[in-house]
């Protein structure tokens, strides 16, 4: 109550005032009591509130941010610019300050006028912060601060007139000084003028000088005289000057400085004093002294009268004040407001009277002197949430003690005491003054006018509330100010729902615009507070749902899917209409029941699998995944293999498919069916998918050779030049991928690196050229092997032959057929002695010429006669064939078989010398294959030679060219084997088979073996070629199973004819070995003794074998 009787004082001391009573005795009351009781005044302090930005800035720069910057909350507060517009605006969250659109020109603001040199210019703004955590009770904050406007180089510097003239009398001496007019620059500073320069014409450069002298911060141009002047030559000069300030970058301007001689005038007018300053009371009348300055001229007559004018003063300056041209009293012309302009600053120049007058100036500082001319303004504005219209601000009864419901701001535009200001609420109303800001100064002073007590609608509606604020000056001035305060009703109940969730089941696949459910809010409050509005809450479910506004019935607006949505939860409102409104909400849940109208569905459009070969039946193949969108038995789904051939079975609820059975790529790579999925519901739904198993490769089939057969060779010239290509090792793998993926390479028979292969494609290339010593046959030795892990491979022989000719067929296929039977691991790579027979007989042969081909028909017919003669006598025994090409090196002549004497052991023949045998034995020990004689198709050719056995090559045929070999030793010694050789030819022709290089037997000789005793006739008899090896001697009179029978043959149903391309087999023959008869692996005749069977005689006999058929010999073996 004590703010009341205090306010009631205040008020009674206005009603005194506005009614004329002793204002000074007021004035001494009211201060006395606002001492001793609560005085609300304003410090004197300036706001430590301080940003700096440069002029001209353009729209939005940040200036600064009283949050970031000033330590001010940055979150929860709402921030208003109060004063500051329209330079500046405030972000209403971070308090960050920003210019606006329009930009702040430090020479154009009114504080920033009349700035004498050094001085700052400041910006002033205000900010209100509301805590908008503790709401609008807790008042809002005000902060106070001031903006440093920076100088830019944005003004030039200018002359005041483009021309300038200046009068020198002739004959001045050199050296003397004349003040030229200066420019003047509306920046301040570094900006402000920095220099002059002047440039003279030809005529005047030896005449004139600038000098630049400063006096008070400032820069005085003045010509100096270098020459002498000379009227009667010349009277005048026109010079530039030129003017730059210090800005950067740097303005100028250029002015003619037109220099006038005139007559001569010695003394120019000087000034009793240096700076003149005077004050001047705002508001004098015109014609009112204000000072009067003096200057002397030491000349007589007219060169010593006196002109006094202002210079350089602003437009303010010749508004306000005028000088006496004769006296130099500086009168008040207009009126003086210490407000508007508190001092004044110009130059009086004092120019004589003379023919070439001359002149000085003076600054001149006048101070306006302060009058309590001005009443305290009273401003009442919105602070911070609460806005004001029409002088009304609206408050609502609920709003706590405290509450401030507007910004008083008190001003005085006079200084010192008389803007002292005093401001109280007058009347007895619940509000009073607080002061906004820790900090004011006496000029400006601001309070929040705020609520004492809580407000009541029902008791009173509105107040108006007047404030009075009276000044200190003699006499006191004071003034008014009102604000309307309007309490509006409060809306203090909020809709409520009962209850406050709603559940609903709702079947998927309605129809748009389908009833849900109903809600009902009710308010306890009354006429437009109770009036309910009905809305939904999110977004999301309004897309989905409606509500009717007034009768709260929710509708779908859309077709509910369950197996996108099951369950929808929402919340409604119910808003009333007061102000502000209040809203109650409920929580709506929505379950959407299931239809079967989904089909299963599979993860994948197809599915594709792939298993390695040769995997166990019933072993897992793949997994598939089956979805139905449906729930319960429209959700359960059971699986089928289509069509169902057996082959592979599904597990349902796994969905792993199994296979029935094995797999083997070579026969199926892939399999195809398709799955049906079907639900459980009412009708039921189904699906079909596509599977596809692939059956991947595992390296199960070694590769073979299809080109060139073994037994063909490929003859070429010494003289083959190198990269020529010589073969292409052709061969194939059935398996597939890396599996089948071949690498040829060259393992044997290439000692002098002559041969190159390609390892990708096979092809043998001449790697270098063919010398004397690789004349003769050359082996190669190929390895085939795929890239399967572990790798397979096989191997083939390519034959080279390299000679002058190729005229004896004969010995190139003999040479040929014995590599057959030679390890693999011996080099057959040229011979010299073979290519020095063959290069002797060429010599022979061509220096023979006509006698050589006579020599040879008498051979033919000598060769011709010894076959009739043993054909019809046999062979002698002891008696041997001629020495063969590759037969093993004979022993002593002794060492010949020769019939025993009877009843004595047959002596056995001698053997090889140690050294030969062990290197004969070591290049048997070899296999090339994995396989077993079983698995592989290849060939094995028995490469163990009982000692002293000739070559076999030579009487080697074969109807076809045979396929890549694979060598096996066949018994672990050479020295207790006996190998039986069908088919020995009964000539020495070859012709070439294959490709044109390559050659083979032309026909064949077709031997048999004579049944003895013979159990069939001539023509019944089956020709075979078959060689018979025994590991054991022995074993071989014992056990007759463990013969090893080669069948290099025709099968029993071919005819001779018929070259079976089959090639050499291994197995048993088809008659029993005895129908058979056996001749000597050697092909010696007579007899030959062995340590274990005793006297083995051999005979050679002569048969037909079918129609037409040529005759054959056979060596008989007779005990």
């Amino acid at each position: 109550m004590g703010s009341l009787k205090f306010n009631r004082l205040i008020g009674a001391a206005c009603r005194a005032v506005q009614s004329g009573g002793d204002m000074a005795a007021l004035r001494w009351e009211v201060l006395l009591f606002l001492t001793v009781s609560l005085l609300v005044s304003c410090g004197a302090t300036t706001s430590d509130v301080l940003f700096r930005v440069s002029e001209e800035q353009p729209p939005n720069s940040r200036i600064g941010s009283l949050a970031a910057e000033r330590g001010l909350p940055d979150s929860g507060h709402l921030y208003k610019l109060e004063v500051g517009s329209p330079y500046l605006r405030v972000d209403g969250k971070t308090g960050e300050i920003y210019t606006t659109e329009i930009p702040i020109d430090r020479e154009t603001l009114r504080d920033c006028r009349n700035l004498l040199e050094g001085d700052k210019c400041f910006l002033e703004f205000e900010v209100s912060i509301t805590d908008m955590v503790k709401g609008f009770g807790s008042g809002p904050r005000l902060i106070e601060g001031r903006i440093e406007v920076e100088d830019i180089n944005d003004n030039t510097p200018q002359f005041s007139s483009p021309i300038l003239t200046l009068s020198i009398p002739e004959n001045t001496h050199i050296g003397t000084l004349f003040p030229i007019p200066m420019a003047t620059d509306r920046d301040s500073g570094t900006n402000g003028v920095a220099e002059y320069s002047l440039t003279t014409g030809p005529d005047a450069d030896q005449l004139f000088s600038l000098q630049v002298a400063v006096d008070t911060d400032e820069k005085l141009p003045q010509l100096v005289v270098m020459g002498n002047l000379d009227r009667e030559k010349k009277d005048s000069y026109d010079l530039n000057i030129r003017v730059v300030d210090g800005g950067s970058p740097p303005r100028a301007s250029s002015a003619l400085l037109r220099v006038t001689v005139t007559d001569q005038n010695d003394n120019a007018p000087k000034f009793e004093r240096s700076h003149y300053e005077a004050e001047l009371p705002e508001n004098s009348q015109q014609g009112h002294s204000v000072l009067q300055v003096r200057a002397n001229d030491a000349d007589t007559g007219a060169n010593g009268e006196i002109d006094y004018s202002l210079h350089q003063a602003s437009d303010t300056v010749q508004r306000l004040l005028r000088i006496d041209r004769s006296t130099g009293i500086i009168y008040v012309k207009g009126l003086v407001d210490r407000e508007e302009e508190s001092f004044l600053k110009f130059f009086v120049v004092a120019k004589d009277r003379g023919p070439n007058s001359k002149s000085s100036k003076v600054l001149v500082t006048i101070n306006v002197k302060d009058q309590n001319d001005n009443a305290p303004a009273i401003e009442i504005r919105g602070i911070g949430l609460v806005t004001h219209q029409d002088g009304i601000a609206n408050i609502s009864e609920d709003m706590p003690i405290g509450t401030p419901v507007a910004l008083v701001q008190v001003s005085d535009r006079d200084e010192g005491e008389n803007a002292v200001v005093t401001c109280v609420v007058a009347g007895d109303v619940p509000f009073q003054l607080r002061p906004a800001s820790e900090s004011a100064n006496d000029r400006k002073r601001k309070y929040f006018l705020q609520t004492t007590t809580l407000l009541d609608y029902e008791r009173v509606k509105d107040y108006r509330i007047e404030i009075v604020a009276v000044d200190s000056g003699n006499p006191a001035l004071s003034s008014t100010n009102a604000l309307r305060v309007q309490v509006t009703d409060m809306n203090d109940n909020t809709p409520s729902f009962s209850p406050v969730m709603l559940e609903v089941d709702f079947p998927e696949g309605n129809q748009p615009g389908d009833k849900v459910l109903e809600v009902v809010a009710t308010d306890a409050d009354s006429g437009t507070n109770a009036e309910l509005a009905y809305s939904i809450i999110e977004l999301s479910a309004s897309r989905l749902f409606e509500i009717d506004a007034n009768s709260g019935e929710v509708r779908v607006k859309n077709l509910l899917d369950r197996e996108e949505t099951e369950r929808y939860e929402f919340r409604v409102a119910a808003a009333d209409k007061g102000v502000p409104s209040k809203t109650g909400t409920a929580t709506v849940v929505i379950n959407v029941l299931d239809r079967n109208d989904n089909d299963p569905k599979f993860m994948l459009s197809g599915y594709s699998f792939s298993v390695i070969e040769n995997m166990a039946p019933l072993n897992p193949v793949g997994v598939v995944t089956v979805t139905d969108n449906d729930k319960g038995e429209n959700a359960r789904v059971r699986l089928f293999v289509e069509p169902d051939n057996g082959k592979f079975v599904i597990q349902n609820g796994t969905g792993t498919i199994l296979s029935s059975i094995s797999f083997d790529r070579e026969k199926e790579s892939t399999y195809t069916f398709r799955l049906k999925a079907v639900d459980a519901g009412d009708p039921p739904r189904s699906s079909y998918v596509g599977v596809t198993i692939n059956v991947l490769d595992e390296n199960d089939n070694a590769p073979y050779v299809t080109k060139p057969a073994n037994s063909s060779y490929t003859y070429m010239s010494p003289v083959t030049q190198p990269e020529t290509r010589v073969e292409v090792v052709e061969a194939e793998d059935i398996d597939y991928g890396p599996n089948a993926e071949l690498v040829y390479t060259i393992t044997g028979g290439n000692p002098y690196g002559l041969f190159h292969i390609s390892p990708s494609s096979g092809e043998i290339t001449l790697a270098q050229e063919f010398t004397g010593k690789h004349t003769g046959l050359h082996r190669l030795v190929v390895r085939v092997s795929d890239k399967g892990k572990p790798p397979r491979h096989t191997t083939a022989l390519v034959h080279v032959f390299v000679n002058d000719t190729k005229s004896n067929v004969s010995l190139i296929e003999a040479l040929v057929g014995h590599s057959l039977y030679t390890p693999l691991d011996r080099d057959i790579a040229g011979d010299p002695n073979y290519a020095h027979a063959q290069r002797s007989n060429i010599l022979y042969g061509s220096l023979a010429g006509i006698a050589g081909v006579i020599l040879v028909i008498v051979a033919v017919m000598v060769i011709r006669y010894r076959l009739q003669k043993d054909t019809k006598s046999g062979y002698q025994a002891g008696k041997k064939e001629s020495k063969d090409l590759y037969a093993p090196k004979q022993g002593p002549k002794n060492g010949k078989g020769k019939k025993s004497k009877k009843g004595k052991a047959p002596k056995p023949a001698k053997p090889l010398e140690e050294d030969e045998e062990a290197s004969l034995q070591k290049g048997l020990k070899f296999n090339l294959i994995n396989d077993t004689v079983n698995d592989s198709p290849r060939i094995h050719l028995p490469l163990n030679y009982p000692p002293g056995s000739p070559d076999l090559g030579r009487h080697y045929r074969s109807n076809s060219p045979l396929p890549s070999i694979q060598l096996q030793p066949q018994s672990p010694s050479a020295s207790k084997k006996h190998q039986a050789v069908q088919d020995l030819p009964a000539t020495n022709t070859f012709v070439g088979t294959g490709d044109n290089n390559s050659t083979g037997s032309d026909q064949y000789s077709d031997y048999s073996y004579k049944a003895n005793p013979p159990k069939y006739s001539s023509k019944q008899l089956p020709h075979r070629r078959v060689t018979f090896s025994t590991a054991n001697q022995a074993q071989d009179l014992q056990d007759a199973s463990q013969h090893s029978y080669y069948d290099s043959g025709l099968e029993e149903s071919e005819t001779p004819s018929s070259k079976s391309s089959s090639g050499p087999r291994i197995g048993p023959l088809a008659l029993p070995e005895d129908h058979y008869e056996r001749t000597t692996p050697d092909g010696s005749i007579g007899e030959m003794e062995h340590p274990e069977n005793g006297k083995t005689r051999w005979s050679v006999v002569e048969h037909r074998a079918g129609e037409g058929s040529r005759t054959k010999k056979t060596a008989l073996r007779q005990n």
